[in-house]
């Protein structure tokens, strides 16, 4: 009588075949969490301003007032623009905001432009 063993020998069923599925599950979990952990730590990074408005001070000067959200005691710097009639920048500027102990924070810049502003805004912030 053949034994059980015996017949998994003969027809190539082995233990050893397992071993590389459970390889490439343990490789593709700890892709998914390396993934999952650099996703997190960009976020925690991330800077998020929301424009509130702008004042016309002259020809030659806008002020925009724009709100921070996101990081807490860390120095932010933002691209302040200000814009005319066709979109095209006038004037810009990078403000430097100081670590503030809340999430979110409300700014206000004054940007020197070279013609008249129709509107102003945040470009771009990030964390300094």
């Amino acid at each position: 009588m053949t034994t059980a063993q015996e017949l998994d020998e003969r027809y190539g069923r082995t233990r050893s075949r397992r071993r590389p599925w459970i390889i490439a599950i343990v490789i593709a979990l700890l892709g998914v969490g390396a993934f999952a952990w650099m996703t997190a730590a960009r976020e925690m990074q991330s800077v998020d301003a929301d424009d509130l408005g702008f004042d016309l001070v002259d020809s030659h000067s806008v002020t925009v007032r724009f709100q921070l959200t996101g990081v807490q005691g860390k120095n932010v710097a933002c691209v302040v623009e200000a814009l005319d009639e066709e979109f095209g920048v006038v004037g810009w500027k990078v403000v430097e905001i100081a670590a503030g102990e809340d999430h979110s924070q409300a700014v206000s810049a004054t940007v020197p432009t070279v013609a008249e502003a129709t509107t102003g805004l945040v470009n771009t912030c990030w964390v300094a």
